[in-house]
């Protein structure tokens, strides 16, 4: 049985929330400390949860909160040129589901509240003091907090990541710069279909609105990095014409563009991805999301994987006896996993960065390789099948899952 008994939970995303439900569930106070002055409503854009990450959500009673305002998938395409062909699904699991990120953190917050979880805004953190029974949180306000535990889930440019190892790496930039919207032109697919499109000069991907209208995503060649504010600082109508541009010669790129508006557009920042780090924790302090983990967006599994790992850490805090043995069993229990759905998106990424010869031989070689190459079992079915036993204990000596 554990000694620990409250927590300080840095970060109010998405792994923050979820982290404090489960550390509530296992007989541990969490309180959530957010760095935003407010809840982050219209921050951020779509994202896909893989079922592994709606059983997740499961464990601290939030999966039907979220399935009910978000979009399922239940076919993905792959699309050059017009030639179209259906990727492999695995068989007997639930849909994709997407949501928006400020849909799905405000569902999530309201949760944590419901369920008593302090959350409190406009807390940014700035040092951490560990003595031997506890560990106090200093903020840029002059306040202090003093918890057993302090949980990093603050996203991939952790302040705390950096207080368990200065030399840690910092999140790596893709070169990509997201956008997205929703059009008023109407794709000729079923709803329920995403499909992942090779332009001539770019990719994209898109999908029906359930109440009208074709959400797109793009993401947009950059030299470097911009953060949200610098992206939004730029005029819409500015960025519109760059993809315009791009997507012109694509069908539906095209429309898809012509048929939205420019003050419609939302720029969702620079994609970053975190390299491996070689700590997760030190002492009282461990990360959890994309704090530690976050894979390319390719993978379709960051805030699935960020989900998972806020759940694990609070079944390991539940039942070993220290804080060193429950961290040092998280980080067995976890880090072989993501680093698995890393390499994946790894080698995806490079196929949507194919050129102009690779792009050519696609639409022959797409229905081969669907057929031979891409095994939905061996590709994603070890990481949508995953699933959570909340109520089995987690051991110090093996794997538990």
């Amino acid at each position: 049985m554990t000694t620990v008994r409250t927590a300080i939970v840095i970060g109010g995303g998405i792994a923050g929330p979820v982290a404090a439900l489960a550390l509530r569930r296992a007989g541990i106070t969490a309180t959530v400390y957010e760095a935003y002055p407010s809840t982050t409503d219209g921050v951020g854009g779509a994202l896909a949860l893989a079922p592994n990450g709606i059983a997740a959500l499961r464990a601290v009673a939030a999966d039907q909160a979220v399935t009910a305002i978000a979009t399922p998938i239940h076919r993905t395409v792959m699309a050059v040129g017009h030639r179209r062909v259906d990727l492999p699904a695995l068989e007997g699991v639930p849909p994709l589901r997407v949501v928006h990120r400020s849909q799905l953190h405000r569902v999530l917050h309201d949760l944590a509240a419901a369920e008593g979880v302090p959350v409190e805004h406009g807390r940014r953190l700035v040092d951490a003091q560990e003595t031997e029974v506890g560990i106090t949180a200093r903020f840029a306000d002059g306040g202090t907090a003093t918890a057993d535990v302090l949980v990093g889930a603050d996203g991939v440019h952790s302040t705390v990541r950096t207080l368990i190892d200065p030399d840690a790496p910092g999140p790596q930039f893709t070169g990509l710069l997201g956008f997205e919207a929703v059009a008023r032109h109407e794709v000729d697919v079923a709803p329920g279909t995403m499909t992942f499109a090779f332009g001539r000069r770019g990719y994209y991907l898109y999908w029906p609105e359930p109440g009208g209208g074709t959400r797109w995503g793009v993401n947009l060649p950059q030299a470097r990095p911009l953060g949200l504010r610098e992206a939004r600082a730029v005029p819409p109508a500015h960025w519109m014409r760059i993809l315009r541009a791009a997507h012109a010669d694509d069908d539906p790129g095209r429309d898809l563009l012509l048929t939205s508006s420019a003050d419609e557009l939302q720029a969702v920042g620079s994609l970053h991805i975190m390299p491996p780090l070689r700590h997760w924790h030190r002492g009282r302090m461990v990360l959890v999301g994309d704090a530690a983990h976050a894979p390319s967006n390719s993978s379709g599994q960051g805030a699935s994987l960020a989900i998972e790992s806020a759940v694990q850490l609070a079944r390991c805090l539940r039942d070993l006896p220290d804080v060193r043995s429950a961290y040092a069993a998280f980080d067995r229990l976890r880090r072989d996993r993501v680093e698995k759905v890393a390499a994946r998106a790894a080698r995806i990424n490079q196929t949507k960065a194919a050129g102009p010869v690779a792009r050519a031989l696609l639409p022959v070689m797409m229905p081969l390789l669907v057929k031979t190459a891409m095994n939905p079992e061996k590709t994603i079915g070890p990481e949508q099948r995953y699933v959570i036993d909340w109520g089995a204990p987690v051991t110090a000596g093996r794997i538990d899952r």
